[in-house]
């Protein structure tokens, strides 16, 4: 039977701790990259940190489809849903207009009481003038109860809007914009601390539900 050559023994076992040892560091860096292996990309990662750590929302001036001149913090005192649009977008946006349509039938309640309001706010705000926001509303449905359209007055109040909320809009060299589409949750303190999917609207009814219960 052979045996291993003198010090083999020794050799292999400080090989395998060596690299038990690069294992454990990297899946320790991994862990805290991803946020204990809950997030794998920024978006997800995003997500957590607001429902764990509630983000204070800026005051931020806006323009309201109205003409009137709004501002984020005037909201406060409420529970804000709020997403983000363009208004001669053909895709995603009117998934959006379409779902804040049945959130506003759904949770009429709450915002015929005053304590929720719905909120879309324009990626584009130099093309996206009053009259065109008061245009997506109807294209979308709104019977005007609780839901607002707005655009940011400048450039530095879209910059503060994308970096409190995590939004990224992208030109896409034909006129267009890629961004973010979900839903965004602020609370009565101005602080945003949920972001949910496009695409269920009866999840999001019931989470706004829990919200405005406690």
């Amino acid at each position: 039977m052979p045996h291993p050559a003198p010090g083999g023994w020794e050799r292999a076992l400080r090989t395998l701790l060596a690299s038990v040892a690069l294992l454990l560091a990297g899946a320790a860096v991994l862990a805290a990259a991803t946020d204990r292996f809950r997030a794998f990309t920024a978006e997800t990662a995003h997500r957590i940190e607001v429902r764990e750590h509630p983000v204070p929302v800026p005051a931020v001036p806006l323009q309201a489809a109205s003409g009137a001149r709004i501002d984020l913090a005037d909201f406060r005192g409420k529970w804000l849903l709020l997403d983000f649009v363009y208004v001669h977008c053909t895709t995603f946006c009117v998934l959006l207009g379409d779902e804040f349509a049945q959130l506003q039938q759904s949770l009429a309640a709450p915002i015929a009481q005053g304590r929720l309001q719905l909120l879309s706010v324009s990626v584009d705000p130099k093309d996206d003038t009053p009259s065109e926001l008061r245009d997506y509303l109807q294209r979308s449905g709104s019977h005007g109860a609780g839901w607002i359209a707005a655009r940011p007055i400048d450039a530095e109040g879209l910059s503060r809007i994308e970096r409190v909320f995590g939004l990224t809009v992208i030109p896409d060299g034909h006129g267009d914009y890629v961004h973010n589409a979900d839903i965004e949750l602020v609370d009565p303190q101005g602080r945003l601390v949920r972001v949910v999917d496009l695409g269920h609207p009866a999840r999001t009814t019931r989470l706004a539900e829990r919200y405005l219960a406690r």
